[in-house]
């Protein structure tokens, strides 16, 4: 991976964040990727959610698979922890990290390809134990990396650029982890910041596994006529479902959407998220009911957006496993390592 560093140039009238930070103290290496690309979008809601969240770059902790996707890290929080891992293995690296120190805010920003094929597993094994993490997948439907092959996420009957038709029915991130009880779910599109700002906000804010599917066209391989993961496709059929506001503590809402009826929902740090109904039927807390629209919906051609399952009090993985409110990365070896003796006696009940 190259990495072009931006230069330290900040107009000093920029807007500060309550830390003192600017925007450009959240920013990384410059992009790589092809102009245009839906990826480098993404980055940039990342840079501004995390700007306006507050949060010290120091505390992030940026994971990363394999693809075009897993080079997001590289282009924001650049005083930030990071690694890129193996592909399809950073739900387990995110996992074994975050149980050695939940006090950081984890990001990973994974791809289709990385995520639903070879990643599949380790993916839906950190939705169910409730990994405390935001999770972006970058969808575009093919592996940009390795000349545009249908992805898994890859739509039944979408085409390729040389014109092929896929025929493998797709994997639909969002309706599988509604499924499995996934505690924040949200699908968005890299063309809307608007919305996918609040969204990656709410999930840093959310305790436990929150998950973005973020439509992302490859202006390379994937977005022709044909594509059902293009620009042009998804601004024509995409299909608000949920607005979504997120509202800090002790401070007003800022943006305003259509009428509908608003429900407000506190997170576990004091934080609110304002959900806003497209129309009167939709209930994003009632799993039944959000899986069956999403259904529908799929059905009937659109693209839902908008927060799209939330699930609050469930237990997180830490709380589960009643670990310590030390972090582990900071304990001494003496109370991490119980010793040879008692690793003996652990060892003889599995004899």
């Amino acid at each position: 991976m190259s990495y072009i560093a931006k230069p330290k140039v900040a107009h000093p009238q920029l807007p500060k964040n309550d830390l003192g930070f600017t925007v450009r103290d959240y920013e990384g290496a410059m992009s790589t990727l092809c102009a245009g690309c839906g990826h480098d979008s993404i980055t940039s809601a990342i840079i501004q959610a995390a700007f306006e969240q507050s949060i010290p770059p120091h505390r992030l902790a940026k994971m990363s698979g394999i693809g075009c996707s897993s080079k997001t890290p590289a282009y924001f929080a650049s005083a930030s922890h990071g690694i890129n891992t193996v592909h399809g293995r950073m739900p387990a690296v995110a996992t074994g990290a975050n149980a050695a120190n939940p006090d950081l805010y984890y990001v990973g920003v994974s791809g289709d390809g990385d995520s639903l094929s070879i990643g599949l597993g380790q993916f839906l094994h950190a939705v169910r134990r409730n990994l405390n993490m935001v999770y972006v997948l970058e969808n575009n439907g093919v592996y940009g990396l390795t000349k545009g092959q249908f992805s898994a996420s890859a739509d039944l009957g979408s085409k390729a650029k040389k014109g092929e038709t896929n025929q493998q029915p797709p994997i639909d991130p969002v309706q599988t982890l509604v499924s499995l009880g996934a505690t924040f779910v949200a699908r968005s599109f890299s063309g809307d910041k608007e919305q996918l700002v609040p969204l990656i906000r709410a999930a840093l804010a959310h305790r436990g596994f929150a998950f973005i599917d973020v439509i992302s066209p490859c202006v390379t391989f994937n977005d022709h006529e044909g594509s059902t993961k293009s620009y042009t496709f998804t601004r024509k059929h995409a299909h608000v479902a949920m607005y979504a506001d997120y509202v800090a503590p002790a401070k007003e809402i800022r943006a305003e959407y259509a009428a509908g009826a608003a429900m407000p929902v506190t997170l576990h740090d004091g934080s609110r998220i304002v959900l806003r109904k497209a129309d009167g039927a939709y209930d994003p807390t009632d799993q039944a009911a959000a899986f069956s629209y999403l259904t529908k919906a799929t059905a009937a051609g659109e693209i839902p957006t908008g927060l799209l399952y939330l699930k609050t009090g469930r237990p997180d993985m830490h709380e589960l496993a009643n670990t310590p409110d030390v972090p582990l990365a900071t304990m001494a070896w003496e109370k991490v390592c119980p010793g040879s003796a008692t690793l003996g006696k652990i060892q003889d009940r599995f004899r």
